[in-house]
């Protein structure tokens, strides 16, 4: 047997199902109309807005209607579409006094052209369809403003850390945004999480501004209690506002610092520039006393010097700087500085005193002026350097920055001319750089001149010829510096050598003779103190041999073409006779015929071709037929 309710469910089903049939059977009756909106629009101020209201169903015609529904629950009708045909056809009826105004797409959606603030408001979509029936829906639009750049206003005062409760540090300004940002507070880019409740160690207040323009502004104050550690942190805040689909913007301030009384814990007092580790400083120079207070602000120091355990006041300024301008030796003692800080504990040590050291060098003293003068190979020469100056200075001996030794003494022995020149004392302190003094003397050698002769050799190297061009050179030392002269004529005044150590040189160019070979040349160096003498001697002169050949045969080709001159001349006299300029035997050939004389000739020419005075027998035995 079914329960009872099983009967009843069943019973009022097949009431449903007969309903539904008759319903469907009925030609008067259509479906029920829709629509579709979004429910919640988001946008930020100044965008352009549409609204969306979609038909679901197909109905053959329809009314939709834009309606505003305000903060008090009325509804004010903006717009309306009727369906005309296949087209719709909208008008405006409301603007509500908005500008731009509202307007209608084609598809019947509402259109803001700029989102404003006061815009945030309801919209609801009403569809109309006769038979089909009514259908509304309701889209809310939320709008959305960006803040302006966020301010921050600190506290310009000087805040203590001996205050017991927490102290206004800074105001943090928002302004102009939707919905109200939110403010945070950051320590050294650390978030501090503050209370609202006013609470000794820190909290916060905050207060929230509706503007005309209906954005939000917000202002929020932070409260501190402050600490040393808090005199080099930085500070900032920042806003936090909503965007439109659940994003988030933050905009930060700029960052500030405060400014703290805190007093003095530590005092540090030291020298400066350009003192030395030791605490040592030049005579003459400047020297710069440093005295720094750990407390804020800026304590007043008091620099002292301590004479006869009493304090000579010197400066009193807030810098924590003194100058002493050219320190002198009697400068030097115990120095102090004082921190006037009257809140600082009492255990806490504000007074440090120094020692300054003046160092200083006087000029150096030889027992020797500028120049001393000893006797060549003198034996014991003592020299003594004195120097006063604090540090003690040690003392040093040079020769052409050669070293010679340490200490005050100098000794020379065994003097030679090498040992003459310029030697230096040098006074320095090691533990003082550029503290230094030197002074000098000129070591004058007396003593007869010393020769040093550079022989020449021959140019062919295997002996002399007369004629050869020769260069001599001779050097000389001593003191006084000696005169070189020469036994031939030429030569040049002596001048100081390049090879230094004392040496003059002399130079004498000639040519080599045979009587220089015999004789030399001498070249002698004189001072006061004696004298040296040098022979420079040619083993041998070779003659110019080669040279009187070519004279002799010069003269005698000279000869031999003069009397080849006079013979050309005299047979050119006799050509016309026969035999002349040729030597015959016995008579001249038949048929020769006798020499015929111009008249013009003179017979005295003609006598000098004949043979004798009378004319002459021409002799067959062996004479000549004619002289030439």
């Amino acid at each position: 047997m079914e329960p009872p309710d099983t009967r009843a469910r069943a019973r009022r089903a097949a009431r449903l199902l007969c309903l539904a049939l008759l319903l469907a059977a009925s030609p008067g009756v259509q479906a029920e109309v829709h629509v579709s909106v979004s429910p919640l629009v988001e946008v930020m101020q100044g965008q352009r807005v549409i609204l969306n209201c979609t038909l679901l169903g197909k109905v053959d015609h329809y009314v939709l209607e834009w309606f505003l529904t305000d903060r008090s629950g009325a509804r004010r009708r903006l717009a309306s579409v009727e369906q005309q045909g296949s087209k719709l056809q909208g008008s405006v009826h409301d603007t509500k006094g908005r500008s731009p105004p509202y307007q209608l797409d084609p598809q019947g959606h509402l259109v803001l052209a700029e989102a404003q603030v006061s815009d945030e408001l309801d919209y609801v979509c009403v569809v109309k369809a006769g038979a089909a029936g009514t259908a509304e829906a309701t889209t809310s639009l939320r709008v959305f403003a960006k803040p302006e750049a966020t301010e921050v206003i600190p506290n310009q005062g000087i805040l203590s850390v001996m205050e017991e409760l927490a102290q206004e540090i800074a105001t943090c300004n928002s302004r102009n945004g939707k919905p109200v940002p939110q403010i945070t507070w950051y320590r050294d880019g650390q978030r501090l999480e503050m209370s609202i409740r006013m609470k000794p160690e820190g909290y916060m207040t905050s207060r929230t501004v509706r503007e005309a323009s209906g954005l939000l502004s917000l202002t929020s104050t932070l409260y501190l209690r402050l600490n040393k550690t808090d005199r080099d942190a930085s500070f900032h805040c920042a806003a936090n506002y909503s965007l439109p689909s659940g994003h988030h913007g933050r905009l930060d301030s700029p960052v500030f610092h405060l400014t703290l009384h805190y007093p003095t814990e530590h005092v540090q007092f030291w020298l400066g520039s350009p003192s030395t580790t030791e605490g040592w400083v030049r005579e003459g120079d400047s020297v710069q006393l440093l005295c720094r207070g750990d407390g804020s602000p800026s304590p007043e120091y008091t620099f002292f010097r301590l004479q006869n355990h009493q304090e000579e006041v010197l400066s009193t300024n807030l810098n924590g700087n003194l100058t002493l301008e050219g320190v002198q030796r009697g400068q030097s003692g115990t120095y102090g500085c004082r921190v006037e800080d009257y809140d600082a504990a009492e255990d806490t040590q504000l007074a440090q005193t120094l020692e300054l050291h003046v160092a200083y060098l006087d000029p150096l003293e030889l027992n020797v002026g500028e120049e001393l003068s000893v006797f060549l190979n003198s034996s014991r020469t003592a020299v003594n350097c004195s120097a006063r100056g604090l540090p003690v200075p040690t003392l040093r001996w040079t020769k052409d920055s050669v070293p010679l030794g340490d200490g005050p003494m100098l000794s020379l022995t065994s003097v030679t001319f090498d040992s003459a020149g310029t030697y230096i004392c040098e006074a320095s302190t090691p533990t003082v750089p550029l503290l230094s003094r030197t002074q000098s003397f000129k070591l004058l050698v007396q003593g007869s001149p010393e020769l040093r002769p550079k022989e020449m050799e021959s140019q062919a190297g295997d002996g002399w010829t007369e004629g050869d061009e020769v260069k001599l050179v001779c050097s000389a030392r001593g003191y006084p510096e000696p005169q070189l002269t020469w036994s031939h004529r030429g030569g040049t005044p002596a001048e100081p050598s390049f090879e230094g150590q004392g040496w003059v040189s002399s130079y004498l160019t000639l040519k080599v003779t045979s009587a220089l070979s015999r004789e030399g040349v001498s070249c002698e160096a004189t001072n006061a103190l004696g004298k040296a003498r040098h022979v420079f001697h040619f083993s041998s002169v070779a003659p110019q041999t080669a040279q009187a050949g070519v004279a002799v045969m010069a003269v005698a080709v000279s000869v031999g073409l003069l009397l080849l001159v006079v013979a050309a001349f005299y047979c050119m006299r006799r050509k016309g006779r026969p035999g002349c300029c040729r030597r015959e035997k016995g008579a001249p050939p038949p048929g020769e015929p006798e020499l015929s004389h111009s008249g013009s000739e003179r017979p005295e020419q003609t006598g000098l071709l004949i043979g004798g005075a009378s004319g002459g027998t021409r002799s067959g035995s062996g004479g000549f037929g004619d002289e030439c």
